[in-house]
């Protein structure tokens, strides 16, 4: 019985890997497509209007924080209202390391996003608050950070700001700063965290990460280091919100505090990531781009003071036909017409 029972399941292995073959083949289609059309079709169809490109551009900014929130709130299992102090210190220590000590640019942004793991390190002792004490905390520090940028007016400009700040180099030969030179790497960027996303998620860190979510302390008696892996999930998100922000310095060559450290760089990718699926990777991106483009290029023509009403009670109706989000809905719908 068991060496039929062998052979059988020797014999079922090539259908099966043919199978996973057969399925993986019009996934990679789907992706070579999506990645022609995000890279060719774009700049094809929409460079040569500046407007649109440059919202293109800062739905992507939005994308990279939000995916980064999305990250410490699905693998770390924390809800922050305080990434806008990871984004302005990336900007910040961009801004002043490419202005004053003459780095270049992509070095510059890479230590941005250093920067803002430093700031994140600071607070890590936030991590034994839980729920909304941790969401505040980091939202304190955030709000201590901006007054630090405001009086230290003697490295940061303070109120005055940072004029000035070196433009993005040149891609494929299109001129630094231009606005398609930027989409392509602000998408490039994205594409690249959500890489390393997805492979944390499927590690066996991200196994640990997600069975903390059901509890924390069952995984601390198997011996799992959770303020570790907590801590690990804050510096990640941390480098990826600093380099959008350090991005975003060089993409608008001017930077002050009240920018920097806005909320606005909190409130719309939380928004966005809710509305696309947090839980998802490519949700967080979809719905940056859904949501900031539909309220710039939308409902801001409809309503030229007070849209982000629209657009609250747009994420209140998804969240009424969909809490999981925009992304889980549209796979619940392909499969039904499938």
């Amino acid at each position: 019985m068991t060496a039929n029972h062998h052979e059988h399941q020797t014999a079922r292995a090539p259908h099966a890997r043919a199978r996973r073959a057969g399925a993986a083949a019009p996934r990679a289609l789907a992706w070579a497509a999506g990645l022609a059309a995000a890279y060719l079709g774009v700049p094809l169809l929409l460079g040569a209007n500046l407007y649109v490109m440059s919202l293109v551009v800062a739905a992507l900014v939005i994308a990279c924080v939000a995916l980064s929130w999305a990250l410490l709130g699905n693998l770390g299992g924390m809800v922050s209202f305080g990434h806008s102090a990871f984004f302005g210190v990336g900007a910040y220590v961009s801004a002043l390391l490419t202005t004053k000590a003459g780095l270049p640019v992509p070095l510059g942004m890479a230590l941005g996003g250093a920067g803002a793991m430093l700031a994140a390190v600071i607070m890590l002792p936030v991590l034994r608050l839980r729920g909304p004490y941790f969401a505040l905390a980091i939202l304190a520090c955030a709000h201590i950070l901006r007054i630090v940028a405001t009086e230290w007016s003697g490295m940061t400009g303070g109120a005055a700001g940072i004029a000035n700040i070196p433009v993005l180099p040149s891609v494929f030969g299109l001129a630094a700063g231009d606005k398609t030179g930027a989409y392509l790497i602000m998408l490039s960027i994205v594409l690249l965290f959500a890489w390393i996303y997805q492979r944390v998620r499927a590690s066996h860190y991200g196994l640990a990460l997600r069975a903390m979510h059901d509890s924390e302390d069952a995984t601390r008696v198997v011996g799992v280091n959770s303020t570790l892996l907590k801590g690990a999930m804050l510096l990640l998100s941390a480098f990826m919100a600093g380099v959008a922000g350090a991005f975003n310095a060089h993409y608008i060559n001017f930077l002050e505090p009240d920018y920097a450290f806005n909320s606005v760089w909190i409130t719309v990718p939380i928004v966005a990531a809710i509305f696309g699926g947090y839980r998802t990777i490519a949700g967080p991106v979809i719905g940056a781009l859904v949501v900031y483009l539909l309220d710039q290029l939308v409902f801001k023509s409809w309503m030229p003071t007070g849209h982000q009403l629209v657009l609250g009670a747009l994420l209140v109706a998804m969240m009424v036909a969909s809490p999981s989000g925009l992304l889980p809905l549209l796979r619940r719908r392909g499969a039904h017409h499938a």
